[in-house]
């Protein structure tokens, strides 16, 4: 009787093992099959992704002014005015209105900006405004005709592992797509920006492809690439992208008031650590609450724990102070809070700069 069963599950054995393709090759296709492909996606998205030219005028640090005797004997201005001609990239947000969303530094200090499309049109546009703190500008083509924008998507419901396409101009050679994974999510630290949460992913991410798209494989913009970390100045698989929520919340200010005005809560902040908040890994934890100020008078107090905005999970204290730095003045933000364990909600109203407390009139220092 073994010796049956042990004839029958040989049997199968091989059974299973001829009807699947060996590791590594590529199966069989039968007559009219296809082969995996992204090219369809590609085709749906890549037309509202677009090159920049610009050319303007910047002023930077003049090395001889490091210089004493030159600064004594010579009289060497501080700083000198620079020609800059560069390119970049940008996504088509608002094909009614012509807005583009792009990098900061991409039309930092230009005087024009030329927008060129995937099938060859070329458009003049304007900078409606820029923050450089997110590192986010907005740009609008004059008389837009037969464009195409790329849907929003929801930045906070990425995970890492998700596949992502990016699109830009690299090095100037024209419009490239790339693929990859998200590698990690609310990368910090980086002393790109002054409000970072960045992407990081190892789809091609090189010069030139500032401002460009990160997609998802729905087809929606997920994020705004911005930065390398690079030793050579090429891709070497860490690439960074601003999540599509912060810019959309940058962009509508922008658009609204032309330019982003910030609000403070009075709250300084630092990430939980397990061994004092009671085996806590995530949130953000409120080291110093100012006198009188909005989250004093909402009942906040030093030693809560934050652990969602507007029903958003927070993982960080600097995710948080990006959610309270991109509030509209005026707005309630919805906390959760745990005090000594116990949940609270609690709705803190954000204020103007100028009703913070002078010790925390800073941009909610990150206290380490």
């Amino acid at each position: 009787m073994n010796a049956v069963r042990l004839l029958l599950l040989a049997l199968l054995v091989l059974t299973l093992t001829a009807s699947q393709p060996a590791a590594g090759q590529i199966p069989d296709l039968k007559t009219g099959g296809s082969v995996p492909t992204l090219a369809p996606l590609v085709r749906q998205v890549t037309p509202a992704v677009v090159n920049i030219s610009v050319h303007g005028r910047v002023r930077e640090d003049n090395p001889l002014y490091r210089d004493p005797i030159f600064r004594e004997f010579f009289d060497v201005p501080r700083q000198i005015e620079k020609e800059v001609n560069a390119t970049g990239s940008g996504v088509i947000v608002d094909a009614q209105r012509g807005y583009v969303l792009t990098n900061n530094h991409v039309v930092e200090g230009t005087s024009a900006v030329q927008i060129t499309t995937k099938d060859g049109r070329q458009f003049s546009a304007k900078v409606v405004g820029r923050d450089p703190p997110t590192d986010v500008a907005v740009l609008q083509i004059q008389n837009p005709a037969g464009l195409k924008a790329l849907a929003f998507g929801d930045s906070d419901t990425l995970e890492v592992g998700d596949f992502v396409l990016a699109i830009g101009n690299p090095f100037g050679l024209g419009q490239t797509v790339t693929s990859g994974l998200v590698s990690a999510l609310g990368r910090t630290g980086l002393g790109k920006q002054g409000y970072e949460d960045f992407i990081q992913t190892d789809a091609a991410i090189n010069p030139g492809n500032s401002g460009g798209a990160l997609v998802s494989l729905r087809g929606e913009l997920v994020g705004i690439n911005s930065a390398i970390i690079s030793p050579a100045g090429g891709n070497v698989g860490i690439g960074f992208a601003i999540p599509v929520n912060m810019a959309r919340k940058v962009m509508e200010q922008i658009i609204a008031n032309g330019r982003v005005e910030r609000g403070r809560i009075g709250i300084s902040l630092k990430d939980p650590l397990p061994s004092v908040n009671k085996g806590l890994t995530q949130g953000a934890v409120i080291a110093e609450v100012a006198a009188d100020s909005p989250a004093d008078r909402a009942g906040l107090r030093k030693g809560d724990v934050v652990t969602a905005a507007d029903d958003r999970p927070i993982r960080t204290a600097a995710q948080l102070r990006n959610t309270i730095g991109l509030a509209r003045v005026g707005e309630h933000v919805r906390l959760s809070v745990l005090r000594n364990g116990a949940p609270l909600a609690v709705s803190v109203r954000v204020a103007p700069a100028s009703e913070s407390s002078s010790a925390l009139a800073g941009p909610n220092r990150l206290l380490r």
